[in-house]
Order: C-alpha cells, then structure tokens, then sequence
C-alpha cells in the first residue's frame, strides 16, 4: 500500500467518525430539546425526570435493546393521563391573510431524498386533513393553518412525497409534565429529517395539552420533519414547538393503549421506544 494511499484511508476514516458524531450530538439535541423544556419549567416538582441517563459528555451512539421487552416496568408507565381534550391552540393576533415562508437547506443529510418546499407566499387560513394509517389503527389529524401556514405546508408536502411512510414514532414520554408520542425521523434514531429546516412559528401564550399537534425541533428554527403529539400532560413545556394542529379524540384513545404498555427506557425511566410500536404505514391528505 503506497504512502498516498494510506493516508487517503486515514482520512476517509476520519471523515466518517465526525459525520457520525455530528449525527449523534444532532439526535441528542433533539431528544433533549422537548426533556430541557421540561426540566426548566417543572423542576421543583419533577427533578431529574427528564435528564437523559449516560449524557455525560460521550458522543458515542446510545446503545438500544435488539428485542423490546413485553412489558414495561411501573416506573416507565404513566402514573395517569388526563382524559379532557385541551382547547385547539389559537393565536391572540391573526396573522396577515399570507406569509413568506423560506425553506433552507441543511448541512446533514436527508433521511429520505425529498425535495424542499417552494418559498413564497403561503396562506395563512383554512384546516387541512391527515390519515396516518398506523400498526395501531388511524390517527386522524386536522391541520390549522392559520397557526403554522409554513409549517402545514411542509407536513402535506412531505405527506405527498410519501416521507412519512413506513417510519416509526421513535419515541414516547409518559412522565408529568410531559406525555407526548414523537414521530417523522425514518431512521428511528432522532436525528433523522428531510435535509432542510424552517423556521419557528410560535407566541408566547402558546400552551400544549392533550390533543396537539407540534414541532420537535433540537433548538430555535431548526423545524424538519420531526412532530410530537401530545396524548396527555405537557404542562413542562415552554412555548418553544409550532403547533400546527390537532389530533381527534378517537386517535388519543389509541395512544393511550400505547402510553399505558409504556416505555422501553433509554432517556431516563420515563422516556424512550414505546413498548407497543406505533408505525407509520402511509400518511395521506384528504383530497
């Protein structure tokens, strides 16, 4: 083997390390940008509830059981979940009858290859229905997008190009102050996306509760095609996700089967895989 040669191989190798370092600190950000939230705003009540078990500086890849359990221990089931619907998010000032919405690309990777929604000018009126055919049953979401128009206009495009398809919600939470169900990443990891990000549309009075739809995001403005939603309490959340809709009733029945098999721990005994998958087959939007 020439010198050269050697050295182009070093160099490859290296490459490589830092992509997956770089992938890794990513999955992280976003797993941990939902948990800090939390853990700001809930502390007193909840210490340490939230706080990801091994982050303590290691950048190596979480390691993640080959076969779930069958069960969850009581500590990785909800204690309860609230059953009354929170009222659908509404802002205390409309927006202009249109917004600019702009889409950047990224510097990672895009999961699925997917091309970026068109910039402009974009409605900021009107409700827009999605199926998500799931290994659980539909969940039937309604769009608003008088809350979030750039951000409903990326969810049906990535709808469209069938992004969401065969993917897995990764994660769940079933602590208090945080019970949300996160999906849209294709690899399962939480730091997957489509290549592009987008900004926040949020307001300060914005609250979550059970039956919203919003943004995952690992830190301002960094939207893609990760979104939670919020089957019980989110009282430890800050206004810092898009919401940009909601989920009915019959749907939060369904993930409350799968709250209460609970979780397969990886961030803490309260937050990891769902024991119960919930896999995305197709995601549709009503003609």
């Amino acid at each position: 083997m020439s010198k050269k040669t050697h050295q182009q191989q070093l160099a490859a190798r290296k490459a490589k390390r830092q992509a997956e370092r770089v992938a890794e600190q990513r999955r992280q950000r976003r797993n941990l940008g939902i948990s800090i939230t939390a853990i700001a705003a809930v502390v007193v009540v909840v210490v340490g509830v939230f706080v990801v078990v091994g982050n303590n500086g290691d950048e190596s890849p979480a390691s993640s059981p080959t076969e779930l359990p069958s069960s969850a221990g009581p500590d990785s089931k909800p204690k309860s979940i609230p059953t009354a619907l929170a009222a659908a998010p509404k802002r205390p000032t409309a927006l202009p009858a249109e917004v600019t919405c702009t889409y950047k690309k990224s510097t990672e990777a895009a999961s699925k290859k997917v091309n970026l929604p068109a910039d402009g000018k974009t409605k900021a009126s009107g409700t827009s229905k999605v199926s998500l055919n799931t290994s659980i049953g539909d969940l039937k979401l309604t769009l608003d997008s008088s809350l979030a128009p750039c951000t409903v206009k990326n969810f049906l495009s990535l709808v469209g190009q069938k992004f969401y398809d065969n993917t897995k919600c990764h994660r769940l939470t079933v602590g208090e102050g945080l019970q949300v169900l996160q999906c849209g990443d294709p690899t399962g990891t939480s730091g997957g996306g489509p290549g592009y990000s987008f900004a926040d549309e949020v307001y300060p009075t914005l609250k979550y509760g059970r039956g919203i739809l919003a943004m995952a995001n690992s830190g301002p403005n960094t939207n893609g095609s990760q979104f939670f939603i919020v089957y019980g309490d989110a009282s430890g959340l800050g206004p810092d996700f898009t919401a940009f809709g909601t989920i009915d009733e019959p749907s939060l029945k369904l993930l409350d089967k799968v709250a209460e098999a609970g979780v397969v721990p990886q961030n803490g005994p309260t937050d990891g895989a769902p024991v119960t998958p919930v896999n995305i087959k197709t995601a549709t939007a009503a003609a």
